[in-house]
Parts: C-alpha cells; structure tokens; sequence
C-alpha cells in the first residue's frame, strides 16, 4: 500500500509502510533513549518519603523485653544499644554469627544495671 503526497514542486511523494514503520522506530528509539538520559540525570536530591522515617523511629520506640524479637533493619549493635545489653552474643548461644541477624529472630534481652 502506498500513500501518495504532493511535494513543493508538485511532484507525487510516494511513501511505503516500510518507510513508515521505519521513521516509527527512529521516533521510538529516540523517546527511548531521551527517557533513559532523563532518569539517568535526574535531580539527585530526592528525599525519601516521610513514612520511611517514621518507621525508623517506630523501630527506636519499641520496648525491650526480656524476650525480643528482631525487627526489619535492626541489627545486634542497634538492639544492644536500645536495650541496653551489650552482652548479647554472649546470652544467646543460638546466635553463632552476630552478622546473621534476621527479621524474627527470637533473642533474649539482659539490661545491665547501670543503663
């Protein structure tokens, strides 16, 4: 199928669908490729949304009972440093590695006296 059109000198322009589809993609691939530099370029100051912060310091809020269990994004350094326990590791033997430290992990609290 072709389409005809007339130029300024009143000649007939013949375009096929194949020379259609073909600027079709250039226009795509430029769409495609100006997105990409955009998101690549992007203002680098993007703050987080507020709820992140706010469960952030619900994490903080949280009481220390003598049985504990670990919440997302904690660690035994912030936990101890919370509950005042700097003995953790050492309370709970089934913590062989203070690195593997999971959501749901069920450990036992012992504030020392003076914290």
């Amino acid at each position: 199928m072709a389409l005809n059109f007339i130029n300024r000198r009143n000649k007939p322009l013949i375009l096929s669908s194949k020379a259609i589809a073909d600027a079709a993609s250039w226009y795509c691939a430029f769409v495609l490729v100006a997105l990409v530099l955009l998101t690549i370029f992007r203002d680098s100051s993007y703050q987080l949304p507020n709820h992140a912060n706010f469960r952030d310091s619900q994490l903080l809020s949280r009481p220390c009972d003598e049985i504990y269990v670990v919440g997302e994004g904690e660690t035994l350094h912030t936990i101890s440093d919370k509950c005042g326990d700097p003995f953790i590791v050492e309370n709970n033997p089934h913590i062989h590695d203070p690195d593997d430290v999971f959501p749901g992990l069920v450990i036992k609290i012992t504030p020392s006296p003076h914290s």
